[in-house]
């Protein structure tokens, strides 16, 4: 389905509009968020000289790099965003994904549970980049 098809018909009320994400360094954010939405499936709907955003349907993801932040690296373990989680079509797109990520600037998190550190009836990647933000990827567990 087209980004225009999804604007005709509105978004069903408490959908998700947009998140944005201030970062400290928007080379770093689009290399590793960027990358990430894209092999999500998100498109790049706004470009402007501090940031970018990407589209799915009726929701878009903002990273910009605001004058004014007030710190240079996000924490996830404050009151605030600990992370955003994405469901991903099957175990090997996850799979592929996770292998990907490192040369996007990613970490995965828990290595020693993974796939399961979510528990035993999760197939997940829990992924963390260089200024912080954690994302949770989910495949859907057939049982």
């Amino acid at each position: 389905m087209s980004d225009i098809a999804d604007l005709r018909t509105p978004p069903a009320t408490g959908t998700l509009h947009h998140v944005e994400l201030w970062v400290p360094d928007l080379g770093r954010a689009v290399a590793s968020l960027g990358w990430l939405l894209e092999a999500l499936g998100h498109t790049l709907h706004q470009s402007w000289p501090d940031g970018r955003s990407w589209r799915l349907g009726p929701t878009y993801v903002v990273i910009e790099q605001s004058p004014a932040l007030t710190a240079d690296r996000h924490e996830r373990c404050r009151p605030g965003l600990n992370h955003l989680a994405f469901h991903v079509q099957d175990r090997a797109t996850l799979d592929a994904l996770v292998a990907e990520a490192p040369q996007h600037g990613w970490t995965l998190m828990f290595p020693d549970r993974h796939p399961h550190a979510g528990g035993p009836d999760s197939y997940a990647a829990y992924l963390e980049n260089a200024d912080g933000y954690e994302v949770e990827l989910v495949a859907a567990v057939s049982h």
